[in-house]
């Protein structure tokens, strides 16, 4: 029988329903990525999303806000249950939604409230969202994916048989399917019926920590140890990117000008996207350590970091830091 789960509101008198349909399980998952307990002083932003209207949500462990890239003023910051947030993804009506260590909350960016939150996923800890083509939202947790109607809060699907569990990243090809990045490798997965279609696995590094797609239509892979190019139709690792072998690759956007922007445990970098050519490591950061870009947002590139954000000009090509929190 299908359980029945609720999104509970502090904000709504009435609650919202879910249903949840569990796959079976028949494998042993590998364990997910290890737990850091957050502090109080813990000024990492791991999580930068740009929404309709061109302006930027920023998620820390010190809170969520609502910035305009152009003048970086402040819109608003808003009041969650928890604080230590790792992902965040707009639907198709503009309401954002936040991954956090104790489960998923929406805000309705007119009134800045929380308008709904779950504690009930198959794990609390939410790693990545994404709205796919049709609507529908995925959550990436460390126990898997998660499919959920946004309108009716509607709790669709899990699909736990991961191999590697945790979806760490996120993306969508262009025939609207979704790819995950986990522990293990690759997957892809039928947004309509929610079931792996292929999978890409030994990797080098193995853990995929965030995956987009190039210009040349094929996926670009950050890992552990370097920068991927891979053939999502066959498979193959079409190059190692060569700047980046044994560098630990924590993020990965292209512009629109198709610069390539590489964050790492070790520097933010801009690439030529055709030969791989580092360009130039950006200066200034609050931090080396990069968890998040946002090109392309208020004429500039923002980066969350593990000490604040900052952003870069795209005259000077240095970094400015904001001090959002």
């Amino acid at each position: 029988m299908t359980p029945w789960l609720s999104f509970l509101s502090p904000f709504l008198s009435s609650t919202l329903v879910l249903t949840l349909a569990l796959l079976p399980h028949s494998f042993t998952p590998s364990p997910p990525s290890p737990l850091i307990a957050p502090q109080d002083t813990d000024r990492r932003i791991p999580a930068l999303q740009r929404d309709k209207d061109g302006n930027l949500w920023v998620g820390s462990w010190q809170g969520l806000a609502h910035v305009d890239p152009n003048t970086g003023r402040v819109l608003a910051r808003i009041s969650l249950t928890n604080f230590i947030i790792e992902a965040l993804a707009e639907d198709k009506v503009g309401r954002v939604w936040v991954g956090t260590y104790e489960g998923l909350q929406r805000v309705d960016p007119q009134s800045n409230e929380v308008t709904a939150q779950n504690f009930l996923l198959p794990s609390n800890r939410v790693l990545s969202l994404l709205t796919d083509d049709r609507g529908y939202l995925w959550v990436g947790t460390d126990r898997g994916l998660v499919l959920i109607s946004p309108d009716e809060g509607l709790l669709m699907k899990t699909l736990e048989e991961l191999p590697g569990t945790s979806a760490n990243a996120l993306t969508l090809d262009s025939e609207g399917q979704l790819w995950v990045g986990t522990l293990g490798g690759l997957v892809q997965v039928d947004t309509a019926g929610a079931l792996p279609l292929n999978e890409i696995d030994d990797l080098p590094g193995e853990s995929v920590q965030d995956l987009t797609w190039g210009p040349d239509e094929n996926l670009w892979v950050g890992t552990p140890s370097g920068l991927l190019v891979i053939d999502p139709n066959t498979g193959e690792v079409l190059r190692s990117v060569t700047p980046f072998r044994e560098r630990h690759v924590t993020t990965i956007r292209f512009d629109q000008a198709q610069n390539l922007w590489v964050g790492t445990d070790n520097g933010l970098f801009k690439v030529n996207f055709y030969n791989g050519a580092i360009v130039a490591e950006v200066p200034g950061l609050p931090s080396s350590r990069v968890f998040d870009i946002s090109p392309d947002t208020g004429n500039k590139v923002w980066v969350g970091t593990s000490e604040g954000l900052a952003w870069v000009s795209l005259t000077t090509g240095e970094a400015m830091t904001h001090e959002i929190f």
